[in-house]
């Protein structure tokens, strides 16, 4: 349950990070497009790495799936 845990974690951090960079984008209209650039990549990386941590949450819950039936 660690990695879930962990990864649950990930997949939070990723959500406030994508929305802190939503933010900058909508501040950010006809201002400086380098910062509105920096904005998208941010949320860019925001969304690699929710998905990044879902994939994990998936797996720990088959692996943990598996030990129970092992179990059984």
């Amino acid at each position: 349950m660690i990695a879930f845990n962990t990864a649950a974690a990930g997949a939070l951090n990723a959500t406030r990070m994508f929305d802190r960079a939503a933010t900058k984008v909508a501040q950010s209209a006809g201002s400086d497009m380098s910062t509105l650039l920096g904005a998208v990549v941010v949320q860019s990386e925001a969304r690699t790495a929710f998905a990044a941590n879902l994939a994990v949450m998936k797996t720990a819950e088959e692996m943990t799936g598996r030990l129970l039936d092992l179990k059984i």
